[in-house]
């Protein structure tokens, strides 16, 4: 990861050295990105600045590049992982003059022109002024994992790898977009599809697409621009079942061997479910050194995350961090300004506060961790929220909300049609959205696929390049392989309910490389669920602390006067009582109050440094008995009552003599053999007291007392009434 800055003159002009000083200020704004060295470029029509964060080829991968001949200069920000491979097929006369995995992108541009990046996988944002022609390239990779904004004129066109950098240029408005921010569905959690064009939430500024090549002639600013990749609209017809899961099997392995591949140290973060858990179990072996960090919560603790990812860490033999977020911990409101200026989205909320504080943990504990690897984005593309949209349903429930989230987008499309369906049963079908088109030919799932497509820009890697990024971290995110994708976007029709219900594709590549503990647990949100309520007391704290100060500040920011009910939002956030509540009205609140801190920080842009980190986290080293104790305080136990198992849940063993909690099919917990808790489990029958089971398992109280707590806060244990 690296941070890029561009100033360039659009009118055949030459820059003045005015600039010198506004490429240092934009290098200045950029360090968190790449804190190891710093490159400034003034020539003719263009200024470069470059940060960088050294992950390949530390001591000679600096940058801008320049090809042999001095046509071509390029700074990018990201990684190639198949350098080596496409460095391979050049040609013989191309030389490589660095070790580093983007010098590659200067001889395929010689080679290819606009198609340059054809064959090429990773995540990166690229810069290329092409001197002979007078051309600046701007090109993101598949997925816009790795960010590029700009902001332009007639005159010129600035470029900065986070919004905060174009600020350093005078002429860069600064004011944040309430009409068009406040029409993203995803702000007030519409049941709505993603918007076909990414928010920058800024006034002026926009995003170069991803999977697009721009180019900009300097001369009079004239744009086209190149789509070289795009999700595949063609079904593998030919394809069965088990070939596309051993595809997907090898392909994933193959992703995260290039994702782990640094010259510096890389960590992981770690959830206790199938996605961190694949990614673990097929780097794990790769790595000479591979710590993993966990969230450690209330919510992580009562949903399991905690406890399974200590469980699959130690049996793969890999340190986990179980990073402390304890009861009543709450960011002061000076700590989420500067995380809300890190990020640039109002979308900045509880999962992006977790993740942030976990980079800064690895980062202190680790001083020399460069890259984090990640199991982000694979529930949007294999089906990950299929159990959760269908209402506990099947496949057809699931499409059936499919259709109800397309159909209400679609009606946005048609306002004069939407009056017709305002009040129950409409008479007009459903293909007058379509303009004609036969309902047949309209793929709900796909029209999901593209959606989600779309919120992985708008959410999902934005807020994991931030957070990364203000650590001086790379996010890396093996799931965003364009392979993976383009083959579960295949599937046909006819195996969608077998391979992309609940991940399945994912869950039986996995099988004989992960435990299966890990890959048949259900899928479990971050802090959603049984968690939410901790997440959002933390937040209603934060928003009433010092005297509603972040609430009052962003009621006062330019625009909040135009655009927010001032009583009404007091009074539904006076409304949430003590804060121990899962309402969604505690996000809906968060952002609308993210919204007037933008909207204050972009008149007047502060240094991020200047703005307040808290203090840092600590980790809890011990075994689950102290999660337990910290989450959970322990009770005193009444032995005749009835314990049982919950009614959900089945206790099973195997030909191999294994035994595995179950809840509803799931595995949750395998057990060592003739251990005390298993013994116990064996023995509760719904009718004897605890104090019975106890003597028939030859077991004491406190010897089972720890897990036995723990499987009552996760609801697989129950007190007969």
């Amino acid at each position: 990861m690296c941070g890029i800055a561009c100033i360039a003159r659009l009118d055949g002009r030459e820059l003045g050295p005015e600039t010198d000083f506004v490429l240092r200020e934009m290098a200045d704004i950029l360090d968190h990105r790449g804190p190891d060295d710093r490159e400034l470029m003034r020539e003719g029509p263009v200024g470069m600045a470059f940060t960088r964060l050294s992950l390949v080829d530390p001591a000679g991968g600096g940058q801008p590049l320049v090809s042999d001949d001095g046509s071509l200069v390029l700074i990018a920000n990201g990684e190639v992982y198949n350098h080596r491979e496409l460095a391979a097929n050049l040609p013989r006369h191309a030389r490589l003059r660095t070790g580093s995995d983007c010098e590659v992108l200067l001889h395929l541009y010689q080679q290819h022109g606009l198609d340059f990046l054809r064959d090429v996988r990773g995540m990166f944002g690229v810069i290329l002024w092409d001197r002979k022609k007078g051309q600046l390239i701007l090109a993101r990779d598949r997925f816009g994992i790795k960010p590029l904004y700009y902001q332009r004129d007639r005159e010129r066109i600035v470029l900065s790898s986070e919004i905060k950098g174009l600020y350093a240029e005078p002429a860069t408005p600064s004011g944040f977009d309430w009409a068009r921010s406040l029409s993203v569905a995803m702000l007030p959690a519409s049941p709505r599809l993603a918007e076909p064009e990414l928010c920058t939430w800024f006034e002026g500024v926009e995003s170069v697409p991803a999977a697009t090549v721009m180019r900009i002639d300097l001369r009079d600013g004239h744009t086209t621009r190149h789509r070289y990749w795009q999700l595949p609209t063609e079904q593998d017809e030919s394809a069965d079942a088990r070939e596309l899961t051993g595809r997907y099997g090898e392909l994933l392995e193959a992703s995260v061997a290039e994702c782990a591949t640094a010259d510096t140290e890389l960590g992981l973060f770690l959830s206790g479910g199938i996605d961190s858990g694949a990614v673990l179990a097929l780097a794990a072996g790769r790595l000479d050194t591979l710590h993993t960090f966990t969230a450690l919560s209330g919510g992580t603790h009562d949903n399991g995350d905690a406890h399974n990812a200590q469980w699959i860490a130690r049996e793969l033999g890999v340190p986990n961090h179980q990073v402390v977020f304890p009861p009543g911990h709450t960011p002061s409101p000076q700590e989420w300004l500067r995380l809300v200026w890190l990020t640039e989205t109002p979308l900045c909320g509880p999962e992006a506060y977790y993740k942030h504080e976990l980079h800064r943990f690895a980062r202190q504990q680790r001083p020399h961790l460069r890259g984090m690897l990640l199991g982000a984005a694979s529930d949007e593309f294999n089906g990950g929220y299929s159990r959760d949209l269908s209402g506990d349903g099947d496949w057809e429930s699931f499409l059936g909300a499919l259709t109800y989230l397309d159909h209400h987008t679609r009606l946005e499309q048609h306002p004069a049609l939407a009056r017709w369906w305002a009040g129950g049963e409409s008479l007009i079908r459903l293909p007058a959205l379509e303009r004609g088109s036969a309902a047949a030919s309209h793929d709900v799932y796909r029209a999901y696929v593209e959606s989600e497509y779309r919120k992985v820009q708008q959410y999902n890697v934005w807020h994991e390049d931030r957070t990364a990024a203000g650590s001086g971290i790379e996010a890396r995110v093996p799931f965003l392989d364009h392979r993976l994708v383009e083959l579960v976007t295949s599937v046909p029709h006819r195996l969608r309910p077998s391979l992309l219900w609940d991940k399945r594709i994912l869950r039986d590549a996995m099988r004989g490389r992960m435990p299966a503990r890990i890959a048949e647990r259900p899928k479990g949100p971050f802090f959603y669920g049984t968690g939410t309520r901790h997440a959002y007391r933390m937040i209603v704290g934060m928003l009433r602390a010092d005297g509603h100060h972040l609430v009052e500040r962003a009621l006062s920011a330019p625009g909040a006067d135009d655009f927010i009910d001032a009583d009404v939002l007091r009074r539904r956030l006076a409304a949430l009582g003590d804060g121990d509540t899962d309402s969604p009205d505690v996000e809906i609140i968060l952002r609308v109050v993210n919204m007037g801190l933008l909207a204050e920080m972009a008149a007047k842009p502060p240094r991020l440094e200047d703005l307040p980190t808290g203090p840092p986290p600590s980790s809890l080293q011990g075994p689950p008995a102290d999660h337990v104790q910290l989450f959970s305080p322990r009770r005193d136990v009444d032995t005749s009552g009835v314990l049982r198992l919950a009614d959900d849940t089945m206790l099973l063993t195997d030909e191999a003599g294994a035994w595995f909690l179950l809840r509803e099919g799931q595995i949750e917990y395998v057990f060592d053999q003739d251990t005390p808790i298993l013994r116990l489990l064996r023995h509760l029958d719904g009718q004897a007291p605890l104090s019975g089971a106890l003597r028939a398992a030859a077991a004491d109280l406190d010897e089972v007392r720890t897990e036995m707590d723990e499987l009552l806060t996760q609801r697989l244990l129950g007190w007969a009434s």
